[in-house]
């Protein structure tokens, strides 16, 4: 299972974007033409409908599935099998270019006699992470009978990995660390910043061509709608993670007599008005409450790390670490944008504070070992962390309008930087290539909710705390999905990705529904998980523990 390889690729995504300037493009790629949507609606009826006769005739064919021995580049085991789907990639024009896009899929066990319940498909999130590994839950404690029930589906999103790769940069161009960030940007780093993600955006036209415009969330549905119908299913059973709780409400506004069950985990808010720039404004003060809680939860163990008393006397120790690094890269390789990147893991999952707390430790009584083992790149994933920063960025600027002056994010992200400094600018540079994106955004977000018939019901999940997609995002998603929706929330806690083995409480809601259509109410609270026991320094490991499905940002 290749789930410990998307920590690296998160530390990775938050820093390609410090990468040397990339030569002038040619012209951009032609923007969205006005007045698509119908014909993209049409189109992917059609696919879809091809698809499914394919899939009925029990043949591969045009839009149709034939699952067989996984490429060894997958590392996927022998008994989960793999296919291709081709869809177009403009579904205004359904007979024009096609793409491929890998799936992967472990049939039901049917074991103690269940009965077989149909596909379940998982996005993992990003937008930019493969969910290829999906089928490979069947083997964990608490997916038995989930398995027995569902062949379970992965995938790989337009864009990513084998499926129509997307790439703004040669990976080999990548700047190589260390990467020092400083703290308080001056006007002259952030005119260097400007100019990068101007050159990445252009990198993003150059490689990508006339293909650009057609990253987005809707297309992503509708390669969804295709999937669903090549699997031989009338309605879609979903499990989505983080931007794939997006993807999932997108999905189900655009196809809602095709949703049968679906459940969301760790929301993103769908307010069109907030898709994409104020969302991540709102990440990062939600970053800044997960760091804090960290903090906390590391001065409440100073007998075990000695790192002081108070969420202040860590953060001054962490500060020391990072002026240290900013002289002196820790391992050679480590810099204060790595230690950032690797700090940023303890905002999303607890799991990890045990070892960065070691690591901290460690460094502060004279052993940088630890923290260059934990938050140097990872080599073997820069070619992974290029593509997910490509595929990541181009959905994001393709979906919404984004300020196009830097004046309003100068503005929006010192204020920010005031209350919420820990990722705020790291955040900001991410996205600006979205200020100066070549193809010229046609078309405001989906309405996630405006679909005239109403949904079956639907599970959202949520951790109360959770950095990565605050919880009003959650509210605001059960919202907008109607009476259907439960919402499930794991008070006190703030670990991103609630479902699959963190809370027995919240696994066994989603059980229960996946498996009988039930759920439990408008809303119901779970205790949090218990928190991480700290590990003392004799007992550090310097490879951090993983969440079972961990979604990218």
């Amino acid at each position: 299972m290749r789930t410990a390889r998307h920590g690296a690729v998160v530390a990775a995504l938050l820093l390609t974007l410090g990468a040397p300037a990339v030569a002038a493009a040619p012209a951009p790629p032609p923007p969205h033409p006005a007045g698509t949507a119908d014909a993209e609606s049409a189109g992917a009826a059609l696919v879809a409908r091809r698809a499914a006769l394919a899939a009925a005739s029990g043949g591969g064919g045009a839009s149709g599935l034939d699952f067989g021995a996984c490429p060894a580049v997958e590392e996927l085991p022998s008994h989960v099998r793999c296919a291709t789907l081709r869809v177009p990639l403009d579904y205004a024009r359904p007979d024009g270019p096609q793409i491929s896009l890998t799936v992967s899929r472990a049939t039901a066990t049917g074991a103690r006699g269940a009965a077989r319940q149909g596909a379940l498909v998982h996005n993992p999130g990003g937008p930019g992470a493969s969910g290829m590994y999906f089928p490979l839950v069947a083997d964990l404690p608490g997916w038995e009978r989930i398995a027995a029930a569902y062949d379970l589906v992965g995938y790989a999103p337009r864009g990513v990995g084998r499926s129509a790769p997307l790439s703004c940069l040669d990976p080999a161009a990548r700047a190589k660390g260390p990467v020092q960030e400083p703290v308080h940007p001056s006007p002259a780093y952030k005119m260097q910043r400007l100019a990068q993600a101007r050159a990445y955006a252009r990198g993003c036209a150059r490689r990508a061509g006339a293909a650009l415009p057609y990253y987005t969330t809707p297309n992503n549905a509708r390669d969804l709608h295709v999937l669903r119908a090549a699997l031989g299913e009338e309605k879609l059973s979903f499990l989505g993670t983080s931007y794939g709780t997006y993807l999932g409400a997108v999905y189900a506004t655009l196809y809602p007599r095709h949703v049968r069950r679906m459940v969301l985990d760790s929301a993103v808010d769908p307010d069109p008005r907030r898709v994409w720039y104020r969302n991540n404004l709102d990440q990062a003060r939600g970053f800044e409450g997960r760091w804090r809680d960290f903090r906390a939860w590391v001065a409440r163990h100073h007998a075990v790390y000695g790192l002081g008393t108070t969420a202040e006397a860590v953060q001054a120790g962490y500060e020391r670490v990072r002026d240290t690094v900013a002289r002196t890269p820790a391992g050679g390789t480590v810099g204060t944008g790595e230690l950032r990147a690797a700090y940023l893991q303890a905002a999303y999952y607890d799991d990890v504070w045990p070892d960065r707390a070691a690591a901290l430790a460690a460094f502060l009584r004279g052993d940088p070992s630890v923290l260059a083992a934990q938050a140097a790149p990872d080599p073997a994933a820069v070619s992974e962390a290029e593509n997910a920063t490509a595929v990541y960025t181009a959905v994001l600027c393709n979906d919404a309008p984004w300020p196009a002056d830097w004046e309003t994010w100068d503005r929006d992200n010192t204020e920010l930087a005031r209350t919420a400094p820990f990722e705020t600018w790291a955040n900001a540079f991410l996205n600006l290539p979205c200020a100066s994106w070549p193809v010229r955004a046609g078309r405001s977000p989906v309405a996630v909710g405006a679909q005239p018939e109403r949904l079956p019901r639907t599970l959202v999940v949520a951790a109360e705390r959770d950095g990565a997609t605050p919880y009003a995002g959650a509210r605001e998603l059960q919202r907008r999905l109607g009476a259907g929706a439960s919402l499930v929330t794991e008070t006190g806690a703030g670990s991103h990705g609630v479902v699959g083995g963190r809370n027995g409480c919240v696994d066994r809601h989603v059980e229960r529904y996946l498996l009988t259509g039930a759920t439990p109410g408008w809303h119901v609270r779970c205790a949090p998980h218990p928190e991480p026991a700290p590990v003392s320094l004799d007992d550090r490991a310097a490879g951090a523990r993983r969440a079972l499905l961990p979604p990218v940002v």
